[in-house]
């Protein structure tokens, strides 16, 4: 279930300090094995992005016709094939029947065996005695158990029955429909800047595309393959000691694991190189090759994660449950809280992006550009104005006259025209208060000169005789 994917309780004190082990495709397995069809669509899918497939190769490869293989190997030899191998079953027989789980748990005890003994010189590559090596295959046949470290039977005994035994199973072990996906998985090379093929394999793509291959193999053949390439990539790695490297493995192993049954070398022609080299490049990347793509794991964990069809009964009361109800204002809380953090945030880089073309327009040489810059800046002080870290230089605006009477006061009394502006269609209460602070602005009548304080009761008798003339007209109308 779901729940032992997430968490383990344990109420034992003593295993509670051990790690908890964790399976990273634990939804791949599940999805393997409740929904094998969807499991392999979305497989295939990505294998055919890698590589390319035609029709034909595609067809073989979900075993929807028969792989057409080199070498004439047809329907009949295979059918004749079986049909012994499955009479060989009836009686017990591990060696030359199709791969099950019970004959992976027999051949397992060679594998265990040959990982003691891997410094041995020319393993795999050296025979064994016949007569020691009869012994051991009839054992291994009635299923009688074997004390391999007794010393009765050489290391070189077990190795050549362990080929023995991959040889002689009805199809190879990485299966006559995964041929041709093999071939072109040799043929994934990098490309140059101009977008052409070079020579050298592209190992990304070569990884990525068997990782996905082994996805699809029959669980026992998976299984075997595993334990098989483990042990051949241990053995390359005492290579030193064996004088085996994985290479040299590869031309032991690629005609029992790879090569299709019944074919010979003049079958393969230049394609033995390719499986050698694609037998090279398994065994020195095994540990990588049995874990599912990453994209893989999440479309599985989202197959059960983003359905509620699959959620069980517990799941749904504990989603309606009160504790839940509460937790949804805190929630809305914490959601309004980020989203005001945000704007704050945002607010503040606004304000430095302002303050920064703010400093960068200061700097600028004195243009009528840079005034009209300013002048956009002081229009909108709140929004554009950054802090008063940056002083906005004085801008002298030049007042236009509409009369020539006007242009001569400026000239003559130094009195902006926009105070006589604001001035006009006043009362006196508003005149005399607005002439005070006039006065109060420039200081004392000492400081100021002859002719503004004329200006100025020249202002106050103007203002006070246009509030008469209104105040007659307005008692002459009533009357």
């Amino acid at each position: 279930s779901d729940a032992i994917c997430n968490f383990v309780i344990c109420n034992d004190s003593s295993l509670r300090s051990q790690p908890i082990i964790f399976n990273p495709d634990f939804f791949v397995e599940k999805l393997r094995h409740e929904k094998p069809e969807v499991f392999t669509e979305l497989v295939v899918s990505n294998i055919t992005r890698l590589i390319d497939l035609p029709g034909t190769e595609l067809a073989q490869l979900m075993g929807e016709e028969d792989p057409k293989l080199p070498g004439g190997n047809g329907i009949a030899s295979g059918f004749l094939r079986s049909l012994m191998s499955l009479k060989r079953k009836e009686k017990g027989v591990v060696f030359g029947s199709p791969l099950t789980e019970e004959g992976i748990a027999q051949v397992s005890q060679l594998i265990e065996y040959l990982h003691k003994h891997l410094r041995a010189e020319g393993l795999f590559r050296v025979p064994g005695n016949s007569i020691r090596q009869q012994i051991l295959k009839d054992a291994l046949n009635s299923g009688t158990d074997i004390d391999l470290d007794s010393g009765e039977f050489h290391s070189n005994d077990v190795a050549t029955l362990l080929k023995m035994f991959l040889g002689e199973l009805p199809e190879p072990l990485l299966t006559h429909k995964h041929f041709h996906a093999h071939l072109k998985i040799a043929d994934l090379t990098l490309f140059d800047e101009k977008g052409n093929k070079t020579s050298t394999p592209d190992k990304e793509r070569q990884i990525e595309a068997l990782q996905l291959l082994f996805l699809i193999l029959p669980a026992p053949n998976r299984s075997l393959l595993k334990l098989l390439l483990d042990l051949l990539y241990q053995t390359a790695k005492k290579q030193d000691k064996n004088k085996m490297s994985a290479h040299n493995l590869a031309l032991m192993f690629a005609p029992h694991i790879l090569w299709p049954r019944n074919v010979t070398a003049n079958d393969l022609q230049e394609n033995i190189t390719k499986l050698n080299n694609g037998v090279t490049f398994m065994i020195k990347h095994s540990q990588k090759l049995f874990k599912a793509p990453a994209y893989i794991r999440e479309c599985a964990r989202l197959h059960y994660h983003g359905s509620r069809a699959h959620a069980s009964k517990d799941d749904l009361d504990l989603l309606t449950s009160p504790s839940s109800k509460e937790l949804q204002p805190l929630k809305s809380q914490k959601r309004s809280r980020l989203d005001s953090c945000h704007q704050e945030e945002t607010q503040q880089r606004t304000e430095e992006a302002l303050k920064e073309l703010f400093r960068h327009v200061h700097n600028m040489p004195d243009s009528a550009k840079k005034k009209k810059l300013i002048r956009q800046f002081n229009k909108h002080p709140t929004a554009l104005t950054p802090g008063s870290d940056v002083r906005t230089p004085p801008v002298q605006r030049r007042t236009r006259s509409r009369s020539f009477s006007g242009l001569i006061k400026r000239k003559v009394l130094g009195t902006p025209l926009i105070m006589e502006r604001k001035t006009r269609d006043v009362t006196p209460e508003r005149a005399s208060k607005e002439n005070i602070h006039l006065l109060q602005k420039c200081g004392s009548p000492a400081h100021v000169s002859p002719a503004k304080m004329k200006f100025l009761e020249d202002r106050k008798e103007d203002s006070c005789r246009r509030v008469r003339a209104r105040l007659l007209s307005k008692e002459s109308s009533s009357l």
